[in-house]
C-alpha cells in the first residue's frame, strides 16, 4: 500500500471553488442564521477547508427586515457605534436599527462571528445583505439554499 498518496490537500486561491449562494432570512432566528452564514463564508462546510485561505462561498442574504429574535431582544439589545468625534458614542435598540437599516443587524451579527484579522475582513466582503427580496446579483446566478439543511 502506497502511504505517500495520502497527502493532506491544502487549498489556495487558485484551487478554491467559490459559488454564489442565496439565503432567505424570512422567519429565521438571528444568531442561528448568522452562525451558519459565517461558517459558509469561512468554508467550513467544504472538504478542502484551509484555515488561512478564503475558501468559502459568496453569500447573498435577502429579506433582512423579516429576521426574528427571541425574547425581549428587540427592545433590550443595543447596537453601539462611534461617530469619530469626542462624546460621539451613539446607541440604538435593535428595533430602531431594523427601521433605519435592517441589513446592519445581520451584517453586525455575522461580522462578530468571523476572524478578527485581515482574512476576516476579506471574508466579510463576500457577504451581501438586502432588506427586501430583490438583490443586485442576478448576473452571478446564485443557488438558493435552505439553511435548515446545514448543521
Amino acid at each position: 500500500m502506497d502511504t505517500l498518496s495520502y497527502k493532506t490537500i491544502s487549498a489556495n486561491k487558485s484551487t478554491v471553488d467559490k459559488q454564489w449562494l442565496l439565503v432567505d432570512a424570512e422567519g429565521q432566528t438571528l444568531g442561528r442564521l448568522a452562525s451558519k452564514v459565517a461558517k459558509i463564508l469561512r468554508g467550513k462546510y467544504k472538504t478542502n477547508f484551509t484555515p488561512h485561505v478564503d475558501c468559502g462561498d459568496n453569500v447573498i442574504v435577502i429579506n433582512a427586515e423579516k429576521i426574528d429574535m427571541t425574547g425581549n431582544k428587540w427592545d433590550d439589545k443595543e447596537y453601539q457605534r462611534y461617530t469619530g468625534y469626542p462624546g460621539g458614542q451613539r446607541s440604538a435598540s435593535a428595533k430602531e436599527v431594523l427601521e433605519k437599516h435592517p441589513e446592519r443587524i445581520i451584517e453586525n451579527s455575522v461580522k462578530g462571528m468571523l476572524p478578527k484579522n485581515k482574512l476576516g475582513a476579506e471574508l466579510f466582503r463576500n457577504l451581501k445583505v438586502y432588506a427586501g427580496a430583490e438583490h443586485g446579483q442576478e448576473a452571478q446566478k446564485p443557488k438558493a439554499i435552505n439553511l435548515n439543511d446545514y448543521k
